[in-house]
């Protein structure tokens, strides 16, 4: 590492990588009709039935209007369908439809892929370090928020 990229301010470094990330995934998953954003909500909804929308929101890191938008994207598009809750009528359990079921299965691989891209270029030991560090800094930055919920960038 050079001594000038030590410079950069992190969250400028953790968003230009962050938005490399999403392109390469936005680029991969474009020919399936869903975002990368979405396709961490329905997978996330996959692997948990039956969340509420707060559940969903933690999960992804998203704010709840975000959430919001998110899922009705996904409605629209027939992935999910919601459900109202049994103690709380108020709020709705979410799931996700064979057909969004069907797009996670088929999907799921391109996600790896660009995992696999990043790990091309460190070992696995570099990128056991990188995960556990971004773990570390997102509780450490969670207790400098004052919740324990993901905030959205």
């Amino acid at each position: 590492m050079s001594t000038d990229s030590r410079l950069l301010p992190i969250g400028f470094a953790m968003g230009v990588t962050h938005r490399k990330l999403t392109a390469l995934f936005q680029q991969r998953l474009h020919a399936h009709g869903i975002t990368p954003e979405q396709w961490s909500t329905l997978n996330q909804i996959d692997r948990a039935q039956g969340l509420i929308q707060r559940e969903i929101a933690e999960r992804t890191g998203k704010d709840k209007p975000t959430t919001t938008r998110i899922l009705d994207h996904l409605e629209k598009k027939g992935l999910i369908y919601k459900k109202a809750g049994d103690r709380d009528r108020r709020s709705f359990l979410v799931y996700s439809t064979e057909l969004g079921q069907d797009l996670i299965r088929v999907t799921t691989p391109i996600e790896d892929s660009v995992t696999a891209d990043v790990k091309a270029c460190i070992s696995e030991a570099e990128y056991d370090i990188m995960m556990e560090l971004l773990l570390r800094i997102q509780l450490h930055l969670r207790v400098q928020l004052g919740h324990s919920e993901l905030v959205e960038d």
